[in-house]
């Protein structure tokens, strides 16, 4: 199939779907998304263990809990607000880590003004801590975070992306590219969604030229992917500035599997050189062995 004539059923620019690169199609990939319903059993599974060393541990123990003073930012994916990852949030601060909210309510939009009001929460978090901020961002969210971490590493201390396709934006699937063309049509119609721009024009190559380039060395940055990922094309999930690190996670579940969240705990721990709470994770664990 011809460049031009992919470009008439496609929503987004060629570059952003570089050679080599192709999102899922059908039924049976989306079909893999319903895996999520297993992975929110599992995320229950494991507050129930979580509920459960809480109360074994004696009061005195709590109030000792380590609390990792560097701050986490999380960052949703296409569509989805903070609310996504609030399970995640969760589970790191009962861990001692100090999180935040990007303040998006829904990613949709110009993504490069989505990027700047990121960057200014950025700002307001690293001057408030005074410190680096780590970011952790699902999907687009990831490839948020990779652009900010190229453009200000003076805030960025290191990111972890899940499931995000930096290397093949537009790599996704046919479900997710028409609505993407929906949210074109809207914006054609007057409403402040996602135009022409932010998807084949000025703003996704200024965007799609940030995510590329490099960081600075020994930069801390962990990309996650799934095989089994329904949305994105797992291959551009892998940037080669980071360490690539495998689940068997859907695309959505990503935001609550208790597996991926054990590997964003993880790295948040070595990044910030905090044993202590790799100890916890252990005992936590050890509760849901039990507790399943």
């Amino acid at each position: 199939m011809s460049r031009s004539a992919k470009s008439l059923r496609s929503p987004v620019a060629d570059f952003l779907v570089p050679e080599g690169f192709a999102g899922p199609r059908g039924l049976r990939a989306l079909a893999r998304e319903a895996s999520v319903v297993t992975e929110a059993v599992a995320y229950r599974r494991r507050a129930v263990a979580t509920l459960a060393h809480h109360r074994a541990t004696p009061y005195a123990e709590r109030r000792d809990r380590h609390t990792v003073n560097d701050p986490v930012l999380l960052v949703p994916g296409f569509m989805a607000g903070d609310w996504t990852l609030a399970l995640m949030s969760r589970h790191l601060r009962l861990l001692g880590f100090r999180t935040y909210r990007s303040g998006i309510v829904a990613n949709i939009g110009c993504i490069d003004e989505g990027t700047q009001a990121l960057e200014r929460r950025l700002e307001h978090i690293a001057a408030r801590r005074e410190r680096k901020v780590t970011i952790v961002g699902h999907s687009l969210g990831g490839m948020m975070a990779r652009g900010l971490a190229a453009r200000r590493p003076d805030l960025v201390a290191g990111i972890v992306t899940m499931g995000s396709p930096i290397m093949a934006p537009g790599a996704a699937h046919t479900g997710l590219l028409a609505m993407v063309a929906t949210l074109k049509r809207l914006e054609a119609l007057g409403l402040h969604v996602m135009g022409q721009d932010c998807t084949e024009g000025g703003c996704a190559l200024r965007m799609w030229e940030e995510s590329r380039l490099p960081l600075p060395e020994g930069f801390p940055f962990t990309a996650i992917y799934s095989p089994r990922d329904g949305i994105a094309d797992w291959r551009a999930c892998i940037d080669p500035a980071g360490q690539a690190r495998e689940v068997r996670t859907s695309h959505v579940g990503m935001a609550l599997d208790p597996v991926v969240i054990d590997l964003v705990t993880e790295t948040l721990a070595a990044i910030h050189n905090q044993p202590l709470e790799a100890r916890l994770l252990g005992r936590l664990q050890d509760h849901e062995r039990r507790a399943g």
